[in-house]
């Protein structure tokens, strides 16, 4: 089976239980991935969560929050197959699009979460 292997991470300057809170709500999930049904099968708090996914693809994700200095270290894991028997530039696609999209998500949430921090000033606190 073709797999699609994504590995990001992102610094977002608020502490972990506010990008905790970001993934806590399902509706979020379908936001940031319409295509995919997931089902968590480790609520791990404020380090994250893992998910089995399924639709576009079968396999596993992963949001992992970890604590560095003032904010928190987003990392973000797919692992997953693509159905069928794809041709390879399909799935060389698939595996950009997919970091793609990954890189929106940790960058969107960045913007918001950060709200406009400049560099340098500490992170208001909730």
């Amino acid at each position: 089976m073709p797999s699609v292997d994504v590995v990001d991470e992102t610094f977002i300057a608020v502490p972990p239980a506010v990008v905790a809170a970001a993934f806590a709500d399902p509706a979020s999930w379908s936001r940031h991935w319409p295509d995919l049904v997931l089902d968590v099968y480790a609520d791990r708090g404020l380090q994250g969560l893992r998910w089995t996914v399924g639709g576009a693809l079968v396999g596993t994700m992963e949001v992992w929050l970890e604590p560095v200095l003032d904010g928190t270290l987003l990392h973000y894991f797919l692992r997953a197959e693509l159905g069928g028997d794809p041709k390879p530039k399909l799935v060389r696609r698939e595996v950009r699009t997919r970091q793609l999209a990954a890189k929106a998500v940790s960058l969107g949430l960045k913007i918001a979460l950060e709200a406009g921090r400049p560099p340098g000033v500490a992170p208001a606190l909730p």
